[in-house]
């Protein structure tokens, strides 16, 4: 049994002029906003956090990010119980096949949604079992014993090549013409421990602050609006949301 102690915030950033992030902060959709809530994880079968950073022409990045975030929030709510691990990953990979197509033929379909895509990164809690997954270059972080840690690894050309200046080219997405999508996906049920407290971050954040700002205001206790505040103070050049949840 755990407590939750979360927070979530979306902002616009000062150069954008919409907000194509968004945040599933448990039970609720999150966009230029900031939300805070605990749970108890006994009065859960499952659950979902989980970020998702658009991408696309006009307002179809949002588009994108909060299709995702909807489907994936109903489809892990409706999938049947005791799965086994195996089992969920294929749901899970079954899931991303049917997103990303549907994002892709609507983005065929409409002109005004060509192209348009979106991250994906988060933490799932299914019938006792905890899975991370990631497709994109959100990062999913871990605070544990005072030390700050990136769990997912960015799915971009600059991670592959070693290269800054391929900083804003990924290589793995939902939509935006993507026919080989794909989820990296792991349990970590035996490594889910009280104490620890994880953050889900779009570009916006970690472009903006090292990671060694990040840690230290982590260990201040500063919530999710307070690091996208960072962002913005450090010159908000894209959309930044950020969900923190604490173990207790």
């Amino acid at each position: 049994m755990s407590r939750i102690v979360l927070t979530a915030a979306s902002r616009v950033g000062c150069v954008r002029s919409n907000n194509e992030d968004m945040v599933l902060a448990y039970d609720k959709l999150v966009r230029s906003d900031a939300y805070r809530t605990e749970f108890m994880t006994e009065n859960n079968e499952r659950f979902t956090i989980a970020l998702a950073d658009g991408m696309g022409g006009h307002r179809a990045g949002e588009v994108a990010s909060e299709q995702t975030l909807s489907s994936l929030k109903f489809f892990i709510h409706d999938i049947p119980k005791g799965m086994s691990t195996g089992e969920f990953e294929e749901t899970m990979v079954e899931w991303l096949n049917f997103i990303n197509d549907s994002i892709n033929r609507q983005g065929h379909s409409d002109p005004k949604l060509l192209e348009m895509g979106t991250t994906l990164v988060g933490i799932i809690y299914y019938c006792g079992k905890y899975f991370w997954m990631n497709c994109g270059d959100s990062r999913l972080y871990r605070l544990r014993d005072g030390k700050l840690t990136q769990l997912s690894t960015d799915h971009s050309l600059s991670n592959e090549r070693g290269e800054a200046k391929h900083s804003n080219i990924i290589t793995n997405c939902i939509g935006a013409g993507c026919k080989d999508s794909y989820l990296d996906l792991y349990e970590f049920t035996s490594d889910f421990l009280s104490g620890d407290t994880y953050m889900l971050c779009s570009d916006g954040l970690n472009d903006m602050v090292p990671n060694e700002d990040i840690e230290k205001m982590m260990l201040e206790g500063r919530t999710a609006n307070g690091l996208c505040e960072a962002a913005i103070e450090a010159g908000g050049f894209d959309n930044v949301s950020v969900c923190v949840f604490h173990v207790e």
